[in-house]
């Protein structure tokens, strides 16, 4: 994986930081509670996979966002977010809408969704809830293709449905591969074994929406760039008051 360019921080610039992080809230951050690892592939290209690590917080009982990064280390990258809502939430989008979300049952239901270094029933109790959401994702940092920067546009991402999808490499690792890739062994977990823990679990009330995990109509979704008129605020006269 490509390092990112630049300089390294200087002790000045490291005091200043720390000056900041005690002064100041960084509240948003710290409502961040939960860290779930799963797998996202490109909405228009199932072959390109990616670790991803979501940092996330409750904005209320029906909806999360998190903050996806490509490790759990102190230097991993922030590669994109995820919203998540509940199937209530969900429904009442637009049908123009929710081609954009993905659901969660097979991610949760299979194992390869997982809370790290939280015990299977603890985590279980929480996860039943999302077996039942949909999610939103876009990554802004193709660090599967080895960009050193987050280059391009931002990609929709989508989620495991079924099995036979998820790159056997990236999961388990061999000895053809960097064993850094070899998430069970690494993350110290067994997808098989939290599979058949949770086939008690339930997805959505009304199951899976036909418009949600849209590429499985055989037709993704790419963002393209295209130029517009751009509106601009409108030019006021100054006026001058003696």
């Amino acid at each position: 994986m490509a390092d990112v360019p630049g300089e390294p921080t200087p002790m000045k610039a490291s005091l200043a930081e720390t000056a900041a992080e005690i002064m100041q809230s960084f509240t948003p951050i710290k409502k961040i509670h939960q860290h779930l690892c799963a797998f996202h592939f490109y909405a228009y290209d199932m072959t390109k996979q990616v670790e991803a690590h979501h940092f996330c917080s409750h904005q209320n009982e029906e909806m999360r966002q998190c903050l996806i990064y490509d490790g759990p280390d102190s230097d991993a990258k922030l590669i994109g977010v995820e919203y998540i809502i509940s199937e209530a939430l969900f429904l009442a989008l637009p049908d123009s809408e929710k081609q954009l979300w993905h659901s969660h049952v097979y991610e949760v239901k299979s194992g390869v969704l997982f809370m790290p270094g939280v015990p299977g029933p603890v985590q279980r109790q929480d996860l039943e809830k999302v077996c039942k959401t949909y999610g939103k994702t876009f990554h802004f940092w193709q660090v599967d293709r080895g960009d050193a920067l987050p280059l391009g546009l931002p990609n929709l991402m989508a989620a495991l449905t079924g099995d036979g999808q998820l790159d056997d490499f990236l999961a388990r690792g061999t000895v053809f591969r960097n064993l850094h890739s070899h998430v069970e062994k690494r993350m110290g977990v067994s997808f098989e074994s939290e599979r058949g823990s949770r086939q008690y679990m339930s997805g959505p009330e009304h199951g899976i929406h036909p418009l949600a995990d849209s590429w499985k109509s055989g037709r993704g979704i790419k963002a393209e760039l295209r130029e517009t008129d751009c509106v601009k605020t409108a030019i006021t006269t100054a006026r001058v008051f003696v």
